[in-house]
């Protein structure tokens, strides 16, 4: 059993396993980020990042999250070093297609997000835990100011270029990666594999279009 793991389908298998479980806290977090703008006041989404911040069920999740982040990424690069490896001359011809544009470049993408990964962390996550985010006392109870903090690096035009070029790479990388994950899991066919192309590129349209447009309505409100 532990030579599965160690094998090249094995190692596809648990990427594409936690890309899956990434997939779907996007869109948890992407809906968490909109309260900002579905309520006019800006305490309803600071009670909910406290909440998902404080509670023990969230806790363990996190700590799932970003097991579910490093385990994909290690997988990643073994994979990606391997193909190397296996294929140290480039193919005298280029397929073209759309999948085989976004597959070639997606170690480059990934590269890309984990550097803005790394730097969102630090904006908002590290200093949360670490005691360095702004705070707000709501009857006596002290809660991370994220809206204030979300407000102040959104008015910074090169932040919100950087922020929404991060994302668009994030869509690249999404195509080609839901598609990836669920023909590794066995389910490409004539019939679904249509189905699932459709639902990634709405899948990405809605990730990419959520998060380029919280930037620019707090930039430019």
């Amino acid at each position: 059993m532990s030579g599965f793991f160690t094998s090249s389908i094995g190692k596809k298998l648990m990427m594409s396993l936690a890309g899956i479980f990434l997939l779907s806290f996007l869109l948890v977090h992407l809906v968490i980020n909109l309260l900002f703008f579905i309520f006019d006041d800006p305490m309803v989404y600071n009670k909910v990042a406290h909440f998902m911040g404080s509670n023990v069920l969230i806790k363990i999740f996190e700590i799932v999250l970003f097991g579910g982040i490093l385990l994909h990424v290690i997988y990643a690069l073994i994979l990606q070093v391997q193909n190397w490896i296996a294929r140290p001359q480039r193919y005298s011809k280029t397929n073209y297609s759309n999948t085989s544009f976004f597959s070639k470049f997606m170690i480059h993408t990934a590269i890309i997000i984990l550097v803005f990964l790394v730097i969102h962390l630090a904006d908002f996550y590290l200093k949360a835990k670490f005691g360095r985010a702004l705070e707000i006392e709501v009857d006596g109870v002290m809660y991370h100011d994220f809206a204030s903090e979300m407000i102040d690096k959104f008015k910074m035009l090169p932040f919100v270029i950087f922020y929404i070029a991060a994302f668009i790479f994030l869509g690249f990388h999404l195509i080609h990666g839901f598609q990836s994950a669920f023909k590794t899991l066995g389910l490409e066919h004539k019939t679904y594999t249509p189905i699932i192309k459709v639902v990634a590129n709405i899948y990405t349209f809605i990730i990419v279009a959520g998060f380029t447009l919280i930037p620019l309505l707090i930039y430019f409100m």
